[in-house]
């Protein structure tokens, strides 16, 4: 896949953003299937420090079966493998997070004292997938914890994301679909004895702002120019772990479902094929509706604002990821459509707090030593 080459590795070009930037959230995306715990909890305990409590983990058990060859592995774990190794992986990390109690490095130099011991904690954990002793060698950060997201859609990854999850990345392919979604997921965070209300959606949306309808017709038809079937296959392949669907007819009814594919992005498979057989879809049909980007929000700057502010009000968003259309769009939306955002009170026009938590209104976790918030 050509769009994966050429990327830098998450931990340190966030800790190089960090020393730029004063605000914003740095999420970096970190698999747990291909990495261990001890060694991602000091880099995202350092970027925390780093920036002073911006830091952010996108948790992700690697969906490519291909990878395991990377990692010298035999095999790639089995979907629910994943989500078992993804549940111990995040209960050693904030376990590892949790070493150092509130006041633990006294720094005394007139007594002569450092560290107080009793606040040090080993973790001793051995379970399915880690042995992992502990303390890690960093004490407690500015938020606890960094700020953790996660972006499965399956029954396993939604019930992992209700257990730890501060925001889900989703890709809505309509109001509706996303507002079934996030009552979903908040139903599962109460049964899972958390605060429904901390548990945020983010959406994936892109849009073209255009002053006229004729410069939208324009935009819009630059757009569909690059979104031949070619290109549709090509990404529809991506979720069917790296599928190359032009073997198949394009006007035959969507392919059979394989082991394989189930292994992959299971959510998005799952969705893909129920709806290419619930209506009866070719292969076209179906790479045409699911292997294009993501839909757009198209119009003037006020009917962007109508729409973001309409999936706002009736629940079906918490906020929205804004990624890139054609060239110059995420320029126009920042000068065009933030403004008006920022008119109606849907869009901050200073951060309240100084943490990536504070800004979320997310608390600050409690150490599981001492019982009390950092």
């Amino acid at each position: 896949m050509p769009h994966y080459l050429s990327r830098f590795e998450p931990a340190t070009i966030l800790s190089a953003l960090a020393t730029v930037t004063s605000h914003i959230g740095l999420v970096g995306t970190f698999t747990v299937s291909y990495s261990e715990p001890f060694n991602l909890a000091r880099q995202l305990a350092s970027l925390d420090k780093i920036s002073r409590g911006r830091a952010g983990w996108n948790v992700v058990t690697s969906w490519l079966a291909g990878t395991a060859a990377n990692f010298g592995k035999d095999r790639h774990f089995a979907h629910d493998e994943r989500y078992r190794l993804a549940a111990e992986y995040v209960d050693v990390v904030r376990g590892l997070w949790d070493s150092f109690e509130p006041g633990a490095l006294v720094g005394d130099k007139e007594a002569g004292v450092f560290l107080e011991p009793g606040k040090l904690h080993t973790l001793d954990h051995a379970g399915e997938f880690f042995r992992v002793r502990g303390p890690l060698n960093l004490d407690r950060t500015p938020q606890g914890y960094p700020v953790t997201f996660q972006a499965g859609t399956s029954e396993e990854g939604r019930n992992f994301a209700a257990s730890y999850a501060d925001a889900i990345f989703s890709v809505p392919r309509s109001k509706e679909q996303s507002i079934a979604f996030r009552s979903d997921l908040r139903r599962r965070a109460a049964e899972a004895g958390r605060d429904p209300d901390k548990l945020y959606v983010f959406g994936a949306i892109s849009a073209q702002v255009a002053s006229t309808r004729e410069e939208l017709d324009r935009l819009v038809e630059e757009r569909n120019r690059y979104n031949s079937i070619e290109n549709a296959l090509s990404s529809l392949g991506q979720s069917f772990n790296d599928y190359d669907f032009s073997r198949h007819d394009l006007d035959a009814p969507f392919p059979a479902v394989t082991e394989e594919w189930l292994n992959s992005s299971q959510g998005a498979v799952t969705r893909i094929v129920s709806a290419a057989v619930e209506e009866g879809l070719t292969l076209r049909q179906t790479a045409l509706r699911f292997g294009r980007p993501i839909d757009s929000l198209d119009g003037t700057p006020e009917e962007i604002a109508d729409q973001m502010q309409s999936w706002l009000d009736d629940g079906a968003i918490d906020g929205f990821m804004l990624t890139e259309g054609l060239p110059g769009q995420l320029k126009a939306f920042v000068e065009q459509v933030v403004p008006v955002l920022q008119r109606r009170g849907l869009l901050r026009t200073s951060y309240e707090g100084a943490t990536f938590r504070e800004n979320l209104d997310l608390p600050i976790p409690q150490n599981r030593y001492s019982g009390a918030a950092a």
